[in-house]
């Protein structure tokens, strides 16, 4: 047994995490519920940076403005590499890309079917 906090993907939480990713100037963030679409999780978070760098910059950033809070990764995958990080908070998943990557992957497309509940005021285009 765990000793972890479990959060629920709770609109607070979810505000937490854009507004941190917003802060480090993440491009394109958005928020997919997948409630009902996967039994994995309930929201995927997905964001992208304009390097490797930044992709980092925002994962660690996140990581240390949800921490103070209780709120902990389960699961951190790519954070060294900075092309693809996955932080696992269980009841959500971020996705922070590297733009190629993002592209490559199309996780908005893969999962069309899922309400789009939050998106940030910055895109990729201006």
């Amino acid at each position: 047994m765990t000793s972890r906090k479990r959060v629920r993907g709770r609109p607070a939480e979810l505000r937490l995490v854009t507004e941190a990713l917003v802060d480090r100037k993440a491009v394109d963030a958005v928020v997919l519920d997948l409630r009902g679409l996967s039994s994995a999780t309930d929201y995927f978070v997905i964001a992208s940076g304009t390097s490797d760098a930044h992709v980092r910059g925002m994962a660690e950033h996140l990581m240390q403005a949800l921490g103070p809070k209780g709120i902990e990764p389960h699961h951190v995958e790519g954070l060294a590499q900075g092309r693809w990080v996955l932080l696992d908070y269980v009841d959500f998943v971020v996705h922070v890309f590297h733009p190629e990557l993002r592209q490559f992957y199309q996780l908005e497309r893969l999962w069309g079917e899922a309400p789009v509940v939050a998106v940030s005021d910055r895109s990729s285009t201006g």
